[in-house]
């Protein structure tokens, strides 16, 4: 049976945005590890009685026709064994065990990614601002990301479209609805240019919608290196995406608006209380994400780069990190010897995966292997 069958058995099991996902994955490894594990009459504490319940009323091939729903609507099924799923997503305790995606998975990975969100109702000046601060960075080589949903989300993306660069749109809704629908052409856009169009829903999804959306604030607050909040009104989408991003530890910017506007009500007030650096410019942007001032953002091939600069040269791996790498060799090693070489739970090596492709000390393959940076 297809693996992919297994991912998706599991996610339905735990549910869209679960917080479990990390410690599930930590505890069993993968899908198929997940599914023996609860068949063999395993239950961890984090499985609880509705869990139970979906778990023994579903077979994973009980969603073949689920996948051919995305084979026929030109759906990607992308899990965290397969080489193109978000890299930056890997780490997290709540990552999506099933991405729904049309368009190209290119830009998902090697890349930066500056998260761009705001209010749906802006006024004159957060456009402008969006606008201005969106283009500038999608010129300078950076992704943007967001929800392409109405306002502030639907402007930066359309900036990005404007100069021709690609960007990732994270969506609250099946993956074959476009939400609004006004920006279907937004959304074709987006994938001609290369871009991406992601769900945690599948095609034909008709579940409940409560909490989608803020759900999928975790994934456009996890994907970008930094959250920029362009306009904001104090109790919004916008804010919860904001609390994400700081649950993750990245930095928040915000644009300073007026005192008089209450669309800038949250913004101020993220300034004000120090969750949030003032965003005056795009040199803003670049400072939070640690670039120099004249630094191309393109990133060249990772490749390319291992053959200038020795693997690891001048960056300070964690301990955890050296541990993996000490047990890599010149053969691929798949995620379970890993663990069994290292002693270490499955999501501590596969944050180290991540930090070990960035040093340019390993080199990630297919079924989540790794190999020795020659």
């Amino acid at each position: 049976m297809d693996d992919i069958l297994y991912w998706m058995w599991m996610a339905d099991v735990l549910g869209p945005g679960s917080p479990h996902s990390g410690a599930a994955l930590a505890w069993c490894g993968d899908a198929r590890n997940f599914y023996a594990a609860i068949r063999a009459g395993h239950r961890p504490a984090f499985l609880h009685r509705h869990m139970r319940e979906r778990a023994a009323q579903l077979e994973p091939g009980d969603l073949q026709a689920r996948l051919d729903a995305c084979i026929a609507a030109g759906a990607a099924v992308l899990t965290p064994d397969d080489p193109d799923y978000p890299r930056r997503f890997l780490p997290l305790s709540d990552l999506p065990l099933v991405l729904y995606l049309t368009g190209s998975s290119a830009c998902l990975n090697d890349r930066r990614y500056v998260a761009m969100v705001g209010t749906r109702r802006p006024t004159p000046y957060g456009q402008r601002a969006c606008r201005e601060l969106s283009r500038q960075m999608a010129e300078q080589g950076a992704v943007i990301v967001s929800g392409m949903a109405d306002g502030l989300d639907g402007v930066a993306q359309a900036a990005a479209v404007e100069a021709g660069a690609p960007t990732i749109a994270f969506l609250g809704t099946a993956i074959d609805r476009t939400y609004p629908a006004a920006h279907a052409p937004l959304r074709a856009a987006i994938e001609r240019l290369g871009g991406a169009v992601a769900s945690e829903y599948p095609p034909g999804f008709s579940g409940r919608m409560q909490g989608t959306f803020l759900a999928r604030n975790r994934l456009i607050a996890a994907m970008g290196e930094v959250l920029c909040v362009a306009e904001a009104g104090k109790r919004s989408g916008t804010m919860n995406t904001v609390s994400h991003a700081r649950r993750y530890g990245r930095p928040v910017l915000a644009v300073p608006g007026s005192i008089f506007s209450r669309a800038s009500e949250g913004t101020n007030a993220i300034l004000q209380d120090g969750s949030a650096r003032m965003l005056c410019g795009v040199q803003d942007i670049r400072q939070a994400m640690g670039l120099a001032p004249e630094e191309n953002l393109w990133h060249n091939d990772p490749e390319d780069q291992a053959s200038v600069a020795a693997p690891t040269a001048g960056i300070a791996l964690s301990p955890v990190a050296r541990q993996v790498l000490a047990v890599l060799g010149p053969d691929p090693q798949y995620l379970e010897e890993i663990c069994r070489a290292t002693g270490l739970p499955a999501h501590q090596v596969l944050a180290a995966y991540t930090e070990l492709e960035l040093a340019g000390a390993a080199i990630p393959g297919p079924g989540r292997s790794l190999t020795a940076a020659q």
